[in-house]
């Protein structure tokens, strides 16, 4: 009883500071928009998380191992951080211009699936192994949305950004989660909900994907289109 109630104190501490930290930076950047503070937050979020998610592995020769097991005070610690960091952003999204279904949905699945672990005090193993992956190309995202609002849009930096970001997060998503997602379900022990959380994460890891692949080609296309009428506009002087 005394642990859960330490985590409930530490999700509303955390959800608390995390708020706190959202509007110290909107006074400090007054100029810029909502979503340029709130992802520095994020920003701020994901390498917290990362930090936190490594830190908490017992044997680096097999991080997700044991599965199904009972979870350790690090482990609590590192989802409840990110637990409390979830529900701050995802009341965000709803002050924000641009409301987005689909990251708001992802919100609530993951804020399911955190709350679920934490109440069975099992899988901590899979949910730190999911939070790594989830996040580790988190810092990338925001970075791209951040230089186009400093006014690197459409520069070699952030082409740069947005391809790094495509690269880590088609392999952390699309090779580690499909794995992750196997060994949860393949663990008898672990809860349905656990499972049915570990379904919707990678559902929509592979949406994301699917837009992100779209993104790329986009970019691409429209660096060799420009590149192409800078060569025939050349041309033609020349001429």
């Amino acid at each position: 009883m005394g642990e859960e109630y330490d985590v409930v104190n530490l999700i509303v501490l955390g959800v608390i500071s995390w708020t706190t930290l959202f509007l110290f930076i909107r006074k400090t950047f007054s100029k810029r928009s909502f979503g340029f503070c709130n992802r520095l937050v994020s920003t701020i979020h994901a390498v917290l998380a990362v930090v936190l998610a490594s830190l908490s592995v017992e044997d680096w020769s097999c991080p997700v191992c044991p599965l199904a097991s009972a979870s350790s005070p690090k482990q609590r610690q590192a989802l409840a951080v990110t637990g409390a960091y979830l529900i701050y952003d995802m009341i965000c999204c709803f002050f924000d211009d641009r409301f987005s279904f689909d990251n708001t949905f992802h919100h609530l699945v993951c804020i399911i699936g955190i709350a679920a672990g934490l109440a069975f005090q099992k899988c901590a193993s899979e949910q730190v192994a999911a939070l790594f992956i989830t996040e580790i190309s988190s810092p990338f995202l925001h970075a791209r949305e951040l230089l186009k609002e400093v006014g690197y849009r459409d520069t070699d930096l952030n082409l740069a950004a947005d391809i790094t970001f495509g690269v880590i997060f088609s392999v952390a998503r699309m090779v580690g989660g499909p794995y992750l997602t196997f060994l949860t379900l393949s663990a008898p022990s672990n809860p349905m909900l656990i499972k049915a959380m570990a379904v919707g994460l990678q559902a929509v890891s592979a949406f994301w994907f699917y837009k992100i692949v779209k993104m790329v080609k986009y970019k691409l296309s429209k660096r060799r289109k420009v590149g192409l009428d800078s060569t025939s506009l050349q041309t033609g002087k020349l001429d």
